[in-house]
């Protein structure tokens, strides 16, 4: 019998909206799939877009990572299935907007999740998946449900639009999670930075990827995902790109980010 790999949890975090960060969660968390990963997408944005964009309608979470976060419900209770072999999700509702103000007073209340994941893991049924990746997709913001995905991972995966102000977010972000590492979570790394929204007509955007490589080093990934617009168009039909349109450029980027992650991992394992 060979032996489980752990679960690695990564987190998919940047403060900034609209850098890529819920569509790099839901396609990378396919593509690992589709290359023989267990992987559960883990939704803590009160938007739900990620569950959303499984196909996963507001009318099916009956219970959510909220139930979880309050206490009310293990992590595996709200683990749903997706169209994908092997991706399944725990879905969110905007009950997380409140879920602050909810746990604020508990001493654990930035180690919800990560004691929800410990347990899930260590009390897993023979029958249940084995999570070989855990995806967790954060608010734009740097709130209690981002401290929670940050205190629970292994590593992060900082998603970054290709456009002017990159770099000033990304030192923020930086920053926190230092600070998470120092205070909270010392095994936390940057696993590592994917640049988003790739327009190569764009001199400002083959820019920012220079500006970012020379800051960031060999933490950025040599995938680049291109601006696209079947990538953009899968989630209204409640599908990953990779199976709303497998042969687009945005998919095959992800699917090539999904090999480096593992390479990444393989590297790390070795070490």
């Amino acid at each position: 019998m060979t032996e489980e790999l752990q679960t690695r949890v990564l987190v998919l975090a940047n403060q900034k909206g609209g850098v890529g960060k819920t569509t790099t969660a839901i396609n990378l968390g396919t593509a690992l799939a589709a290359i023989g990963e267990q992987v559960l997408i883990v939704d803590l944005d009160p938007q739900g877009n990620a569950s959303t964009g499984l196909g996963i309608d507001r009318r099916e979470r009956k219970v959510s990572t909220y139930d979880v976060l309050i206490g009310d419900r293990e992590l595996c209770d709200v683990v749903l299935p997706t169209a994908v072999p092997r991706l399944y999700v725990a879905p969110s509702t905007l009950d997380l907007l409140g879920v602050e103000l909810e746990i604020a007073s508990h001493r654990d209340r930035t180690y919800k999740l990560r004691d929800a994941i410990a347990r899930m893991t260590s009390e897993r049924h023979p029958d249940d998946p084995h999570f070989t990746y855990i995806l967790v997709d954060c608010p734009p913001s740097l709130n209690l449900l981002t401290i929670n995905a940050l205190s629970a991972a292994d590593s992060v995966v900082v998603p970054l639009q290709c456009e002017f102000f990159a770099l000033e977010g990304l030192s923020q972000l930086l920053s926190t999670v230092e600070q998470v590492r120092k205070s909270l979570n010392p095994r936390l790394t940057i696993h590592g930075v994917v640049l988003t929204m790739f327009d190569p007509r764009n001199n400002l955007a083959a820019q920012v990827v220079a500006d970012v490589r020379e800051f960031m080093g060999d933490k950025v990934y040599d995938t680049v995902i291109p601006r696209n617009v079947r990538v953009s168009e899968a989630p209204s039909h409640g599908k990953p790109a990779l199976l709303y349109d497998l042969k687009c450029t945005g998919s095959q980027a992800y699917l090539k980010l999904a090999s480096e992650v593992i390479q990444r991992e393989h590297r790390l394992r070795a070490a």
